[in-house]
């Protein structure tokens, strides 16, 4: 049941919003230990999470916190883990012993392999999935934890407008594969969305209102007539497009990653402090409501912001190490409109805080209970 009580304090108090997540990369040297990283999660009320791999101080760490983890597959696993005995026993060890008491709801198999160009990669994609599906059925786990692959954009080769989604042409006969175990174990479509190479790449060309969620003019796909005010939804409604002409009408479609980087070189346009703020914060909101996208408006769309921290370790352009909410140090890397009322060590009456700049701005409910959010309203 959804909740909306408007208290006299002149706050909206509305329950976790239960499509939000973010990603807690630990590619850095200075990062703070799992124990102060789970109180910044407390403290800001956010209940998912998704780690690169099964680190098992992070495992421990999160022992009933009642966070939700997805936990990684690293990519040069996969050819091992097809051998279904092999898959039994990373489960064995990786999963069952933190199990339930760490609440691992998702596998990520891999991360963006369909387009990192190895063709054996590709080939061990599915297999791998398969096996690790079927030692979590063997483990009376699959119930509750479930399977996928999250994939770069770049398996679309059509994305514009979304009702002409279509995926790469050498990627048809694995992707039918792919869509075939999703649909048999129910299991979501895990995207790498990011409108901010987009703008980056043609800044003349795209609207930065329309990929920062601003108010703008939008697009209205000739097809099928839905107006879309934001490329984001857009890119997800583009997978289902998809998905749905290779014969997979029905799987959901979860945004694993996006988000915008603070800081980049001189041929990053876009990658500014402003911008990121905007993105987030204006994403954020849209999470509140618990929007769907124009194509399925009634199926809130789950995403995990990318990223928790700034990762000085990444490899790659400026950006790549500046995609952070906060900084190793917790403190944050700029204001997005999301804080910890109190400490970031308090667990206890710490919340989310998201001031509204428009007036008159009606938020839609979300969830009740475990979590609460304090939304500002300037009525």
């Amino acid at each position: 049941m959804d909740l909306l009580i408007l208290g006299v304090t002149g706050f909206l108090f509305l329950g976790h919003v239960e499509s939000l997540g973010i990603n807690y990369g630990q590619v850095g040297n200075n990062l703070p230990p799992p124990e102060k990283v789970l109180d910044l999660l407390r403290s800001l009320r956010i209940t998912k999470a998704r780690i690169y791999d099964t680190n098992p101080q992070i495992l421990t760490a999160f022992a009933n916190s009642g966070v939700e983890l997805v936990v990684t597959v690293e990519n040069d696993m996969l050819g091992v883990l097809m051998d279904p005995q092999q898959a039994l026993q990373w489960v064995n060890s990786r999963i069952k012993p933190y199990v339930p008491a760490t609440r691992i709801t998702g596998i990520a198999v891999g991360n963006e392999v369909f387009t990192g160009g190895d063709t054996t990669l590709i080939a061990n994609l599915v297999p791998a999935m398969v096996s690790i599906h079927g030692a979590l059925v063997q483990l009376g786990l699959d119930q509750y934890i479930q399977v996928s692959t999250p994939s770069s954009l770049a398996v679309l080769a059509e994305s514009y407008p979304p009702s002409a989604g279509s995926f790469q042409p050498e990627l048809t006969a694995i992707m039918s594969q792919f869509l075939q175990f999703l649909q048999t174990t129910k299991a979501p479509f895990w995207i790498n969305a990011y409108p901010y190479f987009a703008y980056k790449d043609e800044p003349n060309n795209i609207s930065l209102d329309y990929v920062l969620f601003n108010p703008n003019a939008g697009m209205v796909d000739p097809s099928t007539k839905l107006r879309y005010d934001n490329m984001l939804y857009a890119q997800v409604d583009a997978v289902i497009f998809a998905s749905a002409r290779l014969g997979f009408g029905g799987i959901e479609v979860r945004v694993s990653e996006t988000g915008w980087p603070s800081k980049g070189d001189p041929n990053e346009v876009g990658a500014t402090v402003a911008n990121a703020a905007t993105y987030n914060r204006n994403l954020l909101r849209r999470q509140l409501r618990g929007e769907g996208t124009p194509l399925r408006p009634n199926m809130r769309v789950e995403v995990y912001l990318f990223a928790l921290f700034n990762e000085d370790m990444k490899p790659g352009p400026t950006s790549e190490r500046n995609y952070g909410l906060y900084q190793p140090d917790l403190t944050m890397a700029y204001n997005v409109g999301i804080s910890a009322v109190g400490s970031t060590s308090s667990t206890s009456s710490a919340s989310i805080s998201l001031t509204s700049s428009a007036p008159h701005q009606r938020w839609e409910t979300v969830l009740a209970q475990p979590s609460v959010f304090y939304l500002q309203s300037n009525w």
